[in-house]
C-alpha cells in the first residue's frame, strides 16, 4: 500500500513538472499562436522553439513522455510539431527516440509491479478484458497481433504500451514492435509538420491522403486473410 502511495506521489511530481513546463511554453508561444495558420506564423513558431535551444528540445521531449506515460495529450499534434521544428527526418528521429525510451521504462515498470501499475492509469474492467483475451495471451500470435495494432492509425497505442508488460512477449521484441510498427503514422505526421512549417498545405494533404489509402489497403488485406477474425477480437479487447 505504501509502495503504491509512493509511486503515485512520484507520478504527480513528474506530471506537475511537465505541466509547468508546458504552461510556461504556452505563455512564451502565445503571442504567435493566433497566426499559426499562416505561413509567417508557422515560421515564427518554429523559430521560437528553435531559439529555446536545448530547452525547446526538452519541452517537446517532456510533452512526448507525458503523452505516452500519463495518457493526457494526443500524440499526433506532437508528431506534427516535431516535424515543424526539426524537419521530417529530425522529427521522426526525435519521436522514435522518445517512444523507445518511454516504452522501455513503462514495459519494465509493468513487469516489476504487475497489473496494479496498469490499473493506476486504466480501469480494472479494461485490464480484465485484455487479460481475458485468448488471442493477446497466445505466445504464438501475440507478436503479429501487436504489430498490426500498432500499425493501425487510431488504436490506443498508449494502452498497448502499458499492457505489453502483461503479455507473453519478450521485452526486446515488444519494444522494437511498439517503436517501429507505428513508423508510417510518425513519418506521415512529421512530413506534414515539416511542410506546414513552410506553408506547403498541398503536400500535407497529399501525405495524409497517401497514408489513408495505404492504411485502407492494409486493413482490406488483413480482413481477407484474417479468417479467424483474430485482429477484430484483439481490437475489441483494447477498446
Amino acid at each position: 500500500m505504501q509502495e503504491k502511495k509512493k509511486k503515485k506521489i512520484i507520478n504527480y511530481i513528474v506530471l506537475s513538472i511537465v505541466t509547468l513546463i508546458f504552461i510556461l511554453a504556452i505563455i512564451y508561444l502565445a503571442p504567435i499562436m493566433k497566426d499559426i495558420s499562416t505561413k509567417e506564423g508557422q515560421l515564427a513558431f518554429k523559430e521560437k522553439i528553435n531559439n529555446l535551444g536545448i530547452l525547446g528540445f526538452l519541452i517537446l521531449f517532456g510533452l512526448e513522455v507525458a503523452q505516452i506515460f500519463f495518457v493526457v495529450i494526443p500524440g499526433e499534434p506532437l508528431e506534427i510539431l516535431a516535424g515543424m521544428c526539426y524537419g521530417s527526418i529530425g522529427g521522426t528521429i526525435f519521436i522514435t527516440a522518445s517512444v523507445f525510451i518511454t516504452t522501455t521504462i513503462i514495459f519494465f515498470t509493468v513487469k516489476k509491479y504487475g497489473r496494479k501499475f496498469v490499473e493506476d492509469t486504466f480501469s480494472k474492467e479494461k485490464v480484465d478484458k485484455i487479460e481475458n483475451s485468448k488471442i493477446l495471451k497466445d505466445p504464438r500470435k501475440v507478436e503479429t497481433i501487436m504489430t498490426i495494432l500498432f500499425f493501425i492509425p487510431g488504436t490506443p497505442k498508449d494502452l498497448l504500451v502499458y499492457i505489453g508488460g502483461l503479455l507473453p512477449i519478450k521485452p526486446s521484441r515488444f519494444i522494437l514492435i511498439s517503436t517501429f510498427a507505428r513508423f508510417p503514422s510518425v513519418i506521415s505526421s512529421t512530413i506534414a509538420g515539416a511542410k506546414l512549417a513552410v506553408g506547403d498545405i498541398k503536400t500535407t494533404i497529399i501525405v495524409y491522403a497517401i497514408t489513408f489509402v495505404i492504411t485502407a489497403i492494409f486493413l482490406i488485406i488483413i480482413n481477407i486473410f484474417d479468417k479467424n477474425k483474430e485482429t477484430k477480437e484483439a481490437l475489441k479487447a483494447i477498446k
